[in-house]
């Protein structure tokens, strides 16, 4: 679909619910045809793994505080909390996986089961997910859960785009561990 046809989509109520459905289809085809293939590779489910046994017994407001240390060193010279993120051998798999994409996924996060980010390809605005759709959605609703979420213009990048999001499970129990959320550009997808 072309920018101008996807905006006139999004800009017309009538026109919206068809956009939707077809958005949301096309994202769970893109999850199924693109990223299905490498969200439990083993570099990820370790990282998340390990994540979850030192979060585990995390309270509401340590988590609290290490979000608001992550945003504090969002625009700082020093951001040892998200450096950790962005620098690990899982982040550098999905800067791998953005790279090959060809410009239709434009950023990668992994989130572990307390919402706390493990990886990422791009620095996020903050560091507990957990409070949104985006790991509510999925990891609290168990394996096999998906959230599609809606299409809005990044100014950064000036394209559509949207967040896929999914439940990632540990291959040898099938038990969820944790999430992804990936960036698309929509217009790749429809």
């Amino acid at each position: 679909m072309r920018p101008a046809l996807l905006a006139a989509a999004l800009l017309f109520p009538a026109n919206l619910a068809g956009a939707t459905t077809d958005l949301d289809t096309a994202a769970r085809a893109f999850l199924d045809g693109e990223i299905r293939g490498w969200m439990n590779d083993p570099v990820l489910v370790d990282a998340i793994a390990a994540q979850n046994a030192r979060t585990a017994d995390l309270s509401e407001d340590e988590i609290l505080a290490l979000d608001a240390t992550w945003r504090a060193e969002v625009g700082a010279a020093d951001h040892p909390t998200i450096d950790a993120v962005l620098s690990n051998d899982a982040a550098a798999f999905l800067d791998d996986v953005v790279a090959a994409a060809g410009g239709r996924i434009t950023e990668i996060f992994v989130m572990d089961a307390r919402g706390l980010n493990v990886a990422a390809s791009d620095m996020t605005s903050d560091y507990w997910q957990g409070d949104e759709a985006k790991h509510s959605g999925t990891f609290g609703k168990g394996p096999g859960a998906v959230h599609v979420g809606e299409v809005e213009f990044d100014e950064s990048s000036q394209r559509y785009q949207t967040q896929i999001s999914a439940t990632i499970t540990d291959p040898d129990t099938g038990r969820a561990i944790g999430a992804v959320t990936v960036g698309v550009d929509a217009e790749s997808m429809l």
